[in-house]
Protein backbone atom coordinates (compact mmCIF):
# COMPACT_ATOMS: atom_id res chain seq x y z
CA UNK A 1 0.00 0.00 0.00
CA UNK A 2 1.08 3.56 -0.73
CA UNK A 3 -0.24 6.45 1.37
CA UNK A 4 -0.03 10.07 0.22
CA UNK A 5 -0.20 12.96 2.69
CA UNK A 6 -1.33 16.59 2.20
CA UNK A 7 1.21 18.26 -0.10
CA UNK A 8 1.86 15.04 -2.05
CA UNK A 9 -1.71 15.12 -3.41
CA UNK A 10 -1.97 16.69 -6.87
CA UNK A 11 -5.03 18.03 -8.72
CA UNK A 12 -5.72 14.78 -10.57
CA UNK A 13 -5.56 12.82 -7.31
CA UNK A 14 -7.91 15.34 -5.69
CA UNK A 15 -10.44 14.70 -8.45
CA UNK A 16 -10.20 10.93 -7.92
CA UNK A 17 -10.51 11.50 -4.16
CA UNK A 18 -13.66 13.57 -4.72
CA UNK A 19 -15.23 10.86 -6.89
CA UNK A 20 -14.26 8.18 -4.39
CA UNK A 21 -16.09 9.98 -1.57
CA UNK A 22 -19.11 10.82 -3.71
CA UNK A 23 -19.59 7.20 -4.76
CA UNK A 24 -18.79 5.63 -1.40
CA UNK A 25 -21.85 4.28 0.47
CA UNK A 26 -20.69 6.14 3.59
CA UNK A 27 -19.38 9.20 1.76
CA UNK A 28 -19.87 12.55 3.49
CA UNK A 29 -18.90 16.19 3.10
CA UNK A 30 -16.34 15.96 5.92
CA UNK A 31 -14.07 13.61 3.95
CA UNK A 32 -13.93 15.69 0.74
CA UNK A 33 -11.14 17.82 -0.77
CA UNK A 34 -13.47 20.83 -0.42
CA UNK A 35 -13.59 20.33 3.33
CA UNK A 36 -9.78 20.02 3.35
CA UNK A 37 -9.57 23.44 1.67
CA UNK A 38 -12.00 24.89 4.17
CA UNK A 39 -10.11 23.57 7.20
CA UNK A 40 -6.90 24.85 5.66
CA UNK A 41 -8.31 28.38 5.46
CA UNK A 42 -9.62 28.59 9.04
CA UNK A 43 -7.49 30.15 11.76
CA UNK A 44 -6.03 27.57 14.19
CA UNK A 45 -7.23 24.61 12.11
CA UNK A 46 -4.77 22.23 10.46
CA UNK A 47 -6.10 19.57 8.07
CA UNK A 48 -4.42 16.17 7.75
CA UNK A 49 -5.34 14.24 4.59
CA UNK A 50 -4.29 10.69 3.70
CA UNK A 51 -4.98 8.83 0.45
CA UNK A 52 -4.25 5.10 0.32
CA UNK A 53 -3.46 3.41 -3.01
CA UNK A 54 -3.12 -0.28 -3.82
CA UNK A 55 -0.38 -1.89 -5.93
CA UNK A 56 -2.27 -0.89 -9.10
CA UNK A 57 -2.37 2.77 -8.06
CA UNK A 58 -6.12 2.63 -7.42
CA UNK A 59 -7.49 4.70 -4.57
CA UNK A 60 -8.78 2.29 -1.92
CA UNK A 61 -9.13 4.50 1.15
CA UNK A 62 -9.05 8.08 2.40
CA UNK A 63 -8.95 9.84 5.73
CA UNK A 64 -9.36 13.55 6.44
CA UNK A 65 -8.70 14.79 9.97
CA UNK A 66 -8.39 18.26 11.44
CA UNK A 67 -6.17 19.45 14.29
CA UNK A 68 -8.02 22.17 16.20
CA UNK A 69 -6.35 24.59 18.59
CA UNK A 70 -7.91 27.44 20.53
CA UNK A 71 -6.90 30.95 19.54
CA UNK A 72 -6.74 32.02 23.19
CA UNK A 73 -3.16 31.12 24.09
CA UNK A 74 -4.04 30.29 27.71
CA UNK A 75 -6.29 27.43 26.57
CA UNK A 76 -4.41 26.40 23.46
CA UNK A 77 -2.12 23.85 25.04
CA UNK A 78 -4.80 21.80 26.79
CA UNK A 79 -7.51 22.16 24.12
CA UNK A 80 -5.60 20.97 21.06
CA UNK A 81 -7.30 17.92 19.56
CA UNK A 82 -7.50 15.94 16.33
CA UNK A 83 -11.04 15.26 15.11
CA UNK A 84 -12.15 12.92 12.32
CA UNK A 85 -15.73 13.34 11.14
CA UNK A 86 -17.20 10.38 9.26
CA UNK A 87 -13.98 8.60 8.33
CA UNK A 88 -11.95 6.82 7.27
CA UNK A 89 -13.64 5.70 4.06
CA UNK A 90 -12.41 2.31 2.87
CA UNK A 91 -13.13 0.29 -0.26
CA UNK A 92 -14.88 -2.41 1.71
CA UNK A 93 -14.96 -4.89 -1.17
CA UNK A 94 -11.17 -4.94 -1.18
CA UNK A 95 -9.91 -8.17 0.47
CA UNK A 96 -7.25 -6.09 2.24
CA UNK A 97 -9.75 -3.59 3.70
CA UNK A 98 -8.63 -4.28 7.28
CA UNK A 99 -5.00 -3.62 6.36
CA UNK A 100 -6.00 -0.38 4.62
CA UNK A 101 -7.96 0.67 7.68
CA UNK A 102 -5.11 -0.14 10.04
CA UNK A 103 -2.51 1.70 8.00
CA UNK A 104 -4.63 4.85 7.85
CA UNK A 105 -5.16 4.74 11.62
CA UNK A 106 -1.47 4.22 12.23
CA UNK A 107 -0.70 7.27 10.07
CA UNK A 108 -3.08 9.56 11.91
CA UNK A 109 -1.72 8.43 15.29
CA UNK A 110 1.87 8.90 14.15
CA UNK A 111 1.34 12.40 12.77
CA UNK A 112 -0.94 13.83 15.41
CA UNK A 113 -0.20 12.18 18.75
CA UNK A 114 2.36 14.87 19.61
CA UNK A 115 0.23 17.70 18.22
CA UNK A 116 -2.78 17.21 20.48
CA UNK A 117 -4.00 15.81 23.77
CA UNK A 118 -6.50 13.44 22.13
CA UNK A 119 -7.66 12.01 18.80
CA UNK A 120 -11.36 11.42 18.27
CA UNK A 121 -13.30 9.64 15.54
CA UNK A 122 -16.88 10.92 15.40
CA UNK A 123 -18.55 8.09 13.57
CA UNK A 124 -21.26 8.58 10.95
CA UNK A 125 -21.64 4.86 10.27
CA UNK A 126 -20.97 1.50 11.93
CA UNK A 127 -17.28 0.65 12.50
CA UNK A 128 -17.74 -2.30 14.87
CA UNK A 129 -15.79 -4.70 12.65
CA UNK A 130 -12.69 -2.51 13.05
CA UNK A 131 -12.89 -2.18 16.84
CA UNK A 132 -9.94 -4.48 17.51
CA UNK A 133 -7.76 -2.29 15.28
CA UNK A 134 -8.82 0.79 17.25
CA UNK A 135 -8.22 -0.97 20.57
CA UNK A 136 -4.77 -2.19 19.47
CA UNK A 137 -3.86 1.45 18.87
CA UNK A 138 -5.05 2.48 22.38
CA UNK A 139 -8.42 3.90 21.38
CA UNK A 140 -11.45 3.47 23.62
CA UNK A 141 -15.09 3.39 22.52
CA UNK A 142 -18.00 5.35 23.94
CA UNK A 143 -21.64 5.23 22.93
CA UNK A 144 -22.96 8.38 21.31
CA UNK A 145 -26.49 8.86 20.03
CA UNK A 146 -27.62 10.71 16.93
CA UNK A 147 -30.85 11.41 15.06
CA UNK A 148 -31.21 11.12 11.29
CA UNK A 149 -34.34 12.57 9.70
CA UNK A 150 -35.26 10.82 6.41
CA UNK A 151 -36.46 13.42 3.91
CA UNK A 152 -39.36 11.83 2.10
CA UNK A 153 -42.50 13.76 1.20
CA UNK A 154 -43.36 17.04 2.92
CA UNK A 155 -46.47 15.47 4.40
CA UNK A 156 -44.57 12.52 5.88
CA UNK A 157 -41.78 14.69 7.29
CA UNK A 158 -44.26 17.18 8.74
CA UNK A 159 -46.38 14.48 10.37
CA UNK A 160 -43.35 12.98 12.14
CA UNK A 161 -42.60 16.31 13.83
CA UNK A 162 -44.32 16.65 17.20
CA UNK A 163 -47.53 18.63 17.36
CA UNK A 164 -45.93 21.22 19.66
CA UNK A 165 -43.04 21.87 17.26
CA UNK A 166 -45.38 22.10 14.25
CA UNK A 167 -47.42 24.66 16.14
CA UNK A 168 -44.30 26.65 17.07
CA UNK A 169 -43.04 26.68 13.48
CA UNK A 170 -46.39 28.03 12.29
CA UNK A 171 -46.56 30.59 15.12
CA UNK A 172 -43.07 31.92 14.46
CA UNK A 173 -43.56 32.31 10.72
CA UNK A 174 -47.03 33.80 11.11
CA UNK A 175 -45.71 36.33 13.64
CA UNK A 176 -43.23 37.65 11.08
CA UNK A 177 -40.03 35.64 11.55
CA UNK A 178 -38.32 34.67 8.27
CA UNK A 179 -35.93 31.89 7.35
CA UNK A 180 -33.39 33.44 4.99
CA UNK A 181 -29.90 33.13 3.61
CA UNK A 182 -27.50 35.87 4.75
CA UNK A 183 -27.98 39.12 2.86
CA UNK A 184 -24.37 40.12 3.62
CA UNK A 185 -21.39 39.23 5.75
CA UNK A 186 -22.75 41.46 8.52
CA UNK A 187 -25.64 39.08 9.08
CA UNK A 188 -23.20 36.17 9.31
CA UNK A 189 -21.31 38.18 11.91
CA UNK A 190 -24.55 38.72 13.86
CA UNK A 191 -25.15 34.96 13.81
CA UNK A 192 -21.60 34.41 15.07
CA UNK A 193 -22.17 36.84 17.97
CA UNK A 194 -25.24 34.84 19.00
CA UNK A 195 -23.23 31.62 18.96
CA UNK A 196 -20.36 33.26 20.80
CA UNK A 197 -22.67 34.32 23.62
CA UNK A 198 -24.29 30.87 23.74
CA UNK A 199 -20.98 28.99 23.93
CA UNK A 200 -19.50 31.38 26.46
CA UNK A 201 -22.43 31.47 28.87
CA UNK A 202 -24.20 28.13 28.42
CA UNK A 203 -22.44 25.48 26.33
CA UNK A 204 -19.04 26.12 27.97
CA UNK A 205 -17.15 24.61 25.06
CA UNK A 206 -14.79 26.16 22.51
CA UNK A 207 -16.33 27.86 19.49
CA UNK A 208 -14.26 28.12 16.29
CA UNK A 209 -12.65 31.41 15.36
CA UNK A 210 -14.70 33.91 13.32
CA UNK A 211 -12.77 32.89 10.21
CA UNK A 212 -14.56 29.51 10.33
CA UNK A 213 -17.92 31.18 9.69
CA UNK A 214 -16.54 33.78 7.30
CA UNK A 215 -14.92 31.21 5.01
CA UNK A 216 -17.90 28.84 5.20
CA UNK A 217 -20.13 31.70 4.05
CA UNK A 218 -17.76 32.53 1.21
CA UNK A 219 -17.74 28.90 0.12
CA UNK A 220 -21.54 28.74 0.27
CA UNK A 221 -21.75 31.70 -2.13
CA UNK A 222 -19.76 29.56 -4.58
CA UNK A 223 -22.21 26.67 -4.02
CA UNK A 224 -19.63 24.74 -2.02
CA UNK A 225 -19.80 23.06 1.40
CA UNK A 226 -23.36 23.99 2.29
CA UNK A 227 -25.62 26.75 3.58
CA UNK A 228 -25.96 29.20 6.42
CA UNK A 229 -29.67 29.71 7.10
CA UNK A 230 -30.75 32.53 9.40
CA UNK A 231 -33.88 33.48 11.33
CA UNK A 232 -34.61 37.18 10.79
CA UNK A 233 -37.26 39.31 12.50
CA UNK A 234 -37.79 43.01 11.78
CA UNK A 235 -34.31 43.18 10.26
CA UNK A 236 -32.63 41.54 13.27
CA UNK A 237 -30.91 38.14 13.21
CA UNK A 238 -32.40 36.16 16.09
CA UNK A 239 -31.17 32.66 15.22
CA UNK A 240 -29.51 30.53 12.60
CA UNK A 241 -27.82 27.31 11.61
CA UNK A 242 -24.65 26.41 9.74
CA UNK A 243 -25.42 23.36 7.60
CA UNK A 244 -22.90 21.48 5.45
CA UNK A 245 -24.49 19.73 2.46
CA UNK A 246 -23.22 16.60 0.75
CA UNK A 247 -24.50 16.32 -2.82
CA UNK A 248 -28.22 15.49 -2.75
CA UNK A 249 -27.67 13.00 0.06
CA UNK A 250 -27.34 14.76 3.44
CA UNK A 251 -27.67 18.16 5.07
CA UNK A 252 -26.14 18.50 8.54
CA UNK A 253 -26.59 20.57 11.67
CA UNK A 254 -23.14 21.80 12.70
CA UNK A 255 -23.74 25.04 14.64
CA UNK A 256 -27.19 26.31 15.63
CA UNK A 257 -28.67 28.86 18.02
CA UNK A 258 -31.68 31.07 18.71
CA UNK A 259 -32.67 33.92 21.00
CA UNK A 260 -35.52 31.96 22.59
CA UNK A 261 -35.66 33.91 25.84
CA UNK A 262 -35.83 37.29 24.12
CA UNK A 263 -38.27 36.20 21.38
CA UNK A 264 -40.36 33.50 23.04
CA UNK A 265 -43.35 34.03 20.74
CA UNK A 266 -41.18 33.42 17.64
CA UNK A 267 -39.40 30.20 18.73
CA UNK A 268 -36.08 31.03 16.96
CA UNK A 269 -34.34 27.72 17.83
CA UNK A 270 -37.29 25.74 16.50
CA UNK A 271 -37.24 27.73 13.25
CA UNK A 272 -33.45 27.38 12.96
CA UNK A 273 -33.77 23.59 13.31
CA UNK A 274 -36.68 23.44 10.87
CA UNK A 275 -34.72 25.52 8.31
CA UNK A 276 -32.41 22.74 6.97
CA UNK A 277 -35.27 20.23 6.94
CA UNK A 278 -37.33 22.62 4.86
CA UNK A 279 -34.31 23.32 2.64
CA UNK A 280 -33.82 19.58 2.11
CA UNK A 281 -37.47 19.16 1.11
CA UNK A 282 -37.19 21.99 -1.41
CA UNK A 283 -33.89 20.76 -2.88
CA UNK A 284 -34.28 16.99 -3.01
CA UNK A 285 -31.76 16.17 -0.26
CA UNK A 286 -32.21 12.67 1.18
CA UNK A 287 -31.73 13.21 4.92
CA UNK A 288 -31.00 15.65 7.74
CA UNK A 289 -28.28 14.69 10.23
CA UNK A 290 -28.27 16.25 13.73
CA UNK A 291 -24.57 15.29 14.19
CA UNK A 292 -24.91 14.03 17.73
CA UNK A 293 -27.43 14.13 20.58
CA UNK A 294 -25.36 13.04 23.54
CA UNK A 295 -24.47 10.00 25.65
CA UNK A 296 -27.34 7.51 26.15
CA UNK A 297 -26.96 7.26 29.94
CA UNK A 298 -27.03 11.02 30.53
CA UNK A 299 -30.09 13.24 30.51
CA UNK A 300 -29.74 15.84 27.79
CA UNK A 301 -32.27 18.58 27.24
CA UNK A 302 -31.04 19.25 23.73
CA UNK A 303 -31.74 15.60 22.82
CA UNK A 304 -35.31 15.94 24.13
CA UNK A 305 -35.71 19.02 21.94
CA UNK A 306 -34.28 17.42 18.80
CA UNK A 307 -36.17 14.14 19.07
CA UNK A 308 -39.38 16.07 18.48
CA UNK A 309 -38.34 16.61 14.85
CA UNK A 310 -38.98 12.98 13.96
CA UNK A 311 -35.52 11.52 13.43
CA UNK A 312 -34.46 7.89 13.55
CA UNK A 313 -32.07 7.18 16.42
CA UNK A 314 -28.64 5.66 15.74
CA UNK A 315 -25.66 4.91 17.97
CA UNK A 316 -22.39 4.75 16.01
CA UNK A 317 -20.39 6.00 18.98
CA UNK A 318 -16.96 7.60 19.11
CA UNK A 319 -13.43 6.24 19.32
CA UNK A 320 -11.01 8.33 21.36
CA UNK A 321 -7.28 8.02 21.94
CA UNK A 322 -5.89 10.10 24.80
CA UNK A 323 -2.34 11.15 23.99
CA UNK A 324 -1.65 13.17 27.11
CA UNK A 325 -3.64 11.96 30.12
CA UNK A 326 -2.54 14.79 32.44
CA UNK A 327 -3.58 17.60 30.08
CA UNK A 328 -6.74 15.74 29.10
CA UNK A 329 -7.85 15.38 32.72
CA UNK A 330 -7.04 19.03 33.38
CA UNK A 331 -9.11 20.11 30.37
CA UNK A 332 -12.07 17.98 31.52
CA UNK A 333 -11.91 19.45 35.01
CA UNK A 334 -11.75 22.97 33.59
CA UNK A 335 -14.82 22.60 31.37
CA UNK A 336 -16.75 20.75 34.10
CA UNK A 337 -15.91 23.61 36.45
CA UNK A 338 -17.29 26.13 33.96
CA UNK A 339 -20.48 24.07 33.58
CA UNK A 340 -20.86 23.92 37.39
CA UNK A 341 -20.48 27.68 37.71
CA UNK A 342 -23.20 28.15 35.08
CA UNK A 343 -25.61 25.86 36.98
CA UNK A 344 -25.03 27.77 40.22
Amino acid sequence: MKILFNTDINIEQRNVWSEFVLNHPNGNIFQTPEMFDFFDSVEFFEPLAFLCYDENDCLVGCLLAVVIREYNYIFRKFSSRTVIYGGPLIQHSNPKHRIIFQQLLEKIVLLSHKKCIFIQFRNFFELAEYRTIFFDLSFSFRDRLNFIVPITSREQVWNKISESKRRQIKQGLKAGAEIVEPANIGEVRDFYYLLENLYKNKVKKPLPHWSFFKFFHEASLQKKLGKILLVRYNGQIIGGILSPVFSNKVIYEWYVCGLDREFQHLHPSVLATWAPIDYALKNGIGSFDFMGVGIPTKNYGVRDFKMKFGGDIVNYGRFTRINNRLLYNFAEMFYNFLALIHKV
